[in-house]
């Protein structure tokens, strides 16, 4: 299902197909987790260029529940968005949920228990489980439940989510096989199935768990749990490691990541689909990311014979920085709240080289003056912008990988 096009070092850009279109790696996917992106509809996103999405499991067996969805004819006729659709098993809210609160229930090695946070009703969800309502969904591409620990557990705790990660992985995939016989869905119309590793920041557990995964069998396998440690730190070794793990014909998935710096991170290690709700979250609060230099950088190693920084971080430094407080002249974005009071009078574009609706139509000042009114509007054409961004940045990156 993979095709490799273009490599630069650990960096890489191919193609995929799914029942619903051709995907050109490395790709951003928008959070449309209850199956809707928050104060957009389907001509906003088209306009700025989203294709794939990512709606969530665990939320849409809660409401509006899986029959429904169903009866409508699947995820793609109920939301009426007919790109490619991937669906997180939601094991990551299913575990927050309880981590956060043991009172709202168990994870067996048989399944997950747990109250509804709706209405506080009781549900199971197995492995099997989760599997037939992602194929009750109808999306193209399909995640295994896996045990979400917080990188703060113990390397023992971690080490049991790692074991039962692999059980239910090899669980999910015989399920998977028995829903594809059952309703007779042929190999090119097949949806794609992503394993995930997990083991935290320790490098013994993420192999382990990488290679047990890779005897079942996937199309592709996620970087499971968060990408930082305790601290905040980047965990740079185990993601670059972590890639490495994986077969180069599997997609490699980094859930939930992330800000423009992290995917770039990720790229660079070899890294090719991402999901995150920053974009349209921070947007709909204020925040916007502007572009520095108009995109005008290059994130690839130089070629053999030109002088190349010793490590990645210095790598990273020499060529696109880290952004950390979004200062820097050389780095290739910034960001800017604005519900500052010094954009009041700003009568400029929110961002000059950005074609955007936002950019195209309306200054600083009126956005300001929108977010102050706290009009819909305001949240609407800021998320636009923010997604602008991110679709722009995929598609620079990927000339990078070409060029």
């Amino acid at each position: 299902m993979f095709k490799l096009i273009a490599k630069k070092s650990t960096a890489r850009g191919g193609q995929i197909k799914t029942k619903n279109g051709v995907l050109n790696t490395p790709f951003f996917m928008p959070d449309a987790t209850r199956g809707f992106v928050k104060s957009l509809d389907r001509d906003d996103l088209s306009s700025v260029g989203v294709n794939p999405m990512v709606v969530n499991t665990y939320h849409l067996y809660l409401q509006p529940g899986t029959e429904l969805i169903k009866n409508a004819g699947g995820i793609h006729e109920f939301m009426n968005w007919h790109a490619p659709l991937l669906s997180d098993s939601g094991g990551y809210q299913v575990f927050s949920l309880i981590h956060k609160n043991p009172e709202m229930g168990k994870i067996t090695d048989e399944a997950v228990i747990f109250k509804s946070p709706l209405d506080g009703s009781m549900h199971v969800i197995s492995p099997e489980k989760s599997i037939q309502i992602q194929f009750d969904l109808g999306v193209d591409m399909m995640v295994v439940l896996d045990d979400v620990p917080p990188n703060s557990y113990t390397k023992e705790k971690i080490r049991d989510a790692v074991e039962r990660t692999v059980r239910w992985a090899a669980r999910c995939k015989v399920e998977y096989e028995k829903q594809l016989k059952a309703r007779k869905i042929s190999a090119s119309k097949r949806p794609l199935i992503f394993g995930v590793i997990q083991g935290g920041g320790h490098a013994d557990l993420r192999k382990y768990c990488a290679e047990e995964l890779a005897k079942i069998g996937f199309d592709g396998y996620g970087f499971g749990a968060r990408h930082v440690d305790v601290d905040g730190n980047f965990m740079e070794d185990i993601v670059r490691e972590t890639a490495e793990l994986i077969p180069e014909r599997a997609l490699r998935f980094a859930l939930g990541v992330g800000t423009p710096a992290d995917i770039v991170k990720f790229i660079e290690c070899g890294w090719d689909m991402f999901d995150c709700v920053i974009p349209t979250r921070e947007g709909r609060h204020g925040r916007l990311f502007l572009r520095k230099s108009n995109f005008k950088f290059s994130i690839f190693p130089p070629k053999a014979d030109q002088p190349r920084a010793g490590n990645f971080q210095a790598n990273l430094n020499d060529q696109i920085l880290n952004n950390k407080k979004n200062t820097d002249t050389e780095s290739f974005y910034e960001t800017i709240n604005i519900n500052n009071g010094k954009f009041k009078e700003d009568f400029g574009p929110v961002d000059a080289d950005c074609d955007c609706a936002l950019c195209r139509n309306y200054t600083r000042s009126y956005l300001h003056h929108l977010f102050a009114m706290k009009d819909s509007l305001a949240m609407r054409l800021a998320a636009m912008h923010n997604l602008k961004f991110y679709m722009d940045l995929m598609e620079k990156l990927r000339e990078n990988l070409k060029g």
